[in-house]
């Protein structure tokens, strides 16, 4: 872990509800009172100028505004930011930089729109910066891989009690960092890479985890945070798969008790398939 930047941003620590009572049917016709996530719109403001909507269930909104400038590498470093504000009585977000961003409106001309739940667009000189990227020689073992799903299985989680949200994880080796839920899958991994910018960790060594699947943003933003191992309770699309191909990416998908599916990155897996136990009939020789 790196010392973080001397010039701290000042943060909010705005509170929200995270999820809604609802009374609902079921299909014997008995009336039940059920947990639903919250889902609510939040404006972010840089420098006063407008820069984009973003629906999220508020868990991180300071974490989340500071990652997605990050992932957006929309300001230089932690430092250049002064101070985000959130707001939830107006549902804004207010971000001041130290000295502004000059060439804002041209870093911000290009939009790529994405296959993203609560965010769903970034802007192309993102994508523009992939083959410059290199990643860390992180390694992960079957038997860390199994412990990871573990934990991940006991934590105590929204999606628990209402659903209808993902989460993501930040490991290093098996021990887990932060935790962070939100509506989009982007919205929860934009949560971590904020609080490794603020805190000064890199993602040598580190392991991410999600229950959204691999898209080529969510592989790009892993990148962009020096992750180098991600593991994902969903699928991949063929994007995600060529550039993690490309940028030597280990991706781990379809994973579930002591069930993965190894995609890329071979060479960072320690295989021990005698932890796996008996394979499925369709499987054996």
């Amino acid at each position: 872990m790196n010392a973080p930047d001397s010039r701290r941003p000042l943060l909010s620590s705005a509170s929200t509800r995270f999820t809604h009572r609802a009374a609902v049917f079921d299909e014997f016709g008995h009336e039940r009172q059920v947990e639903m996530p919250a889902e609510r719109d939040l404006t972010l403001y840089l420098d006063k100028r407008e820069l984009v909507t973003l629906m999220t269930m508020g868990a991180h909104p300071e974490l989340l505004a500071l990652g997605y400038l990050r992932n957006q590498r929309l300001v230089p470093d932690v430092g250049h930011i002064a101070s985000i504000q959130v707001d939830w009585d107006v549902n804004a977000c207010a971000i001041t930089t130290r000295g502004g961003v000059p060439d804002l409106e041209a870093r911000t001309a290009r939009r790529i729109v994405t296959t993203g739940c609560g965010q769903g667009t970034v802007f192309g000189s993102v994508m523009d910066e992939v083959e410059s990227l290199r990643l860390p020689a992180t390694r992960l073992s079957q038997a860390t891989l199994y412990t990871l799903l573990d934990v991940i299985r006991r934590h105590e989680t929204v999606y628990k009690s209402a659903g209808s949200v993902h989460g993501c994880a930040l490991f290093h080796q098996e021990q887990m960092l932060l935790f962070t839920e939100d509506v989009g899958r982007h919205n929860a991994l934009d949560a971590i890479a904020g609080w490794m910018w603020l805190e000064g960790v890199e993602g040598e060594g580190k392991i991410l985890y999600t229950t959204g699947r691999l898209t080529s943003e969510m592989v790009i933003k892993a990148a962009q945070m020096g992750v180098a191992v991600v593991v994902s309770r969903s699928g991949i699309t063929e994007m995600g798969h060529r550039l993690a191909e490309r940028l030597g990416m280990a991706l781990f998908a379809r994973c579930t008790n002591r069930h993965f599916l190894l995609y890329s990155g071979r060479e960072r897996f320690d295989a021990q398939p005698e932890l796996a136990g008996t394979p499925p009939a369709e499987t054996r020789a």
